[in-house]
């Protein structure tokens, strides 16, 4: 009996439920929607762009030194960045051809610690210098270089805060590993993550 009466009272509160009122359709929005861009060669000048062509935006500012990249358009990338972050950008001047250049990437890609310090508080932009391209036009507007690579440091709207002779940073056949952190974190824009003692 009880059985019965308990099946009897979810058979009544179920076709109660399906008795209800439909609820009101609502609207459709029918505006005309931008596709997203996901092209990583398309500058992130909105500032509200997807979040994958950020990324790959970005990440491609650092990625190589590209002969065939304008380092204006990059710029422009990074400044956007490095305004909806609180960061500062980090011109690192270079050519695939240097050996230096590869050692410091090596350098950076082997230390996390430097790796986070960088990317918490920089947006990193190679600028390509060789025979293909030296980009003498981007590159009359900083004070000259010694040697590559050569770091310039921007704060969030482009401006010139520093310029660094990477050859101060180096020892040995590598870089110094407190020099480096020391020079982020004088650069960085806020107080660093990290310290050069740990």
């Amino acid at each position: 009996m009880r059985i019965r009466f308990l099946f009897a009272a979810v058979a009544l509160a179920v076709s109660v439920g399906a008795c209800q009122p439909s609820p009101e359709p609502q609207p459709v929005d029918t505006t005309p929607q931008k596709p997203a861009v996901a092209d990583p060669s398309q500058p992130v000048v909105s500032g509200n762009t997807p979040a994958a062509a950020d990324i790959a935006a970005i990440a491609a500012l650092n990625a190589e030194f590209d002969p065939a990249r304008d380092p204006a358009k990059d710029l422009q990338t990074a400044i956007v960045e490095a305004k909806r972050n609180d960061k500062r950008i980090v011109l690192d001047i270079g050519g695939e051809w240097c050996p230096w250049c590869h050692i410091l990437d090596q350098f950076i890609a082997g230390d996390a610690e430097v790796r986070r310090l960088r990317d918490a508080n920089f947006v990193w932009m190679k600028v390509n210098y060789s025979e293909e391209n030296e980009n003498k036009a981007f590159l009359s507007q900083y004070p000259g270089v010694k040697g590559y690579p050569h770091l310039f440091v921007l704060d969030g709207d482009g401006n010139l805060l520093h310029s660094q002779f990477t050859g101060e940073l180096e020892e040995g056949k590598g870089y110094n590993r407190e020099k480096f952190l020391a020079f982020l974190n004088a650069w960085a824009p806020e107080t660093p993550k990290l310290d050069a003692a740990e």
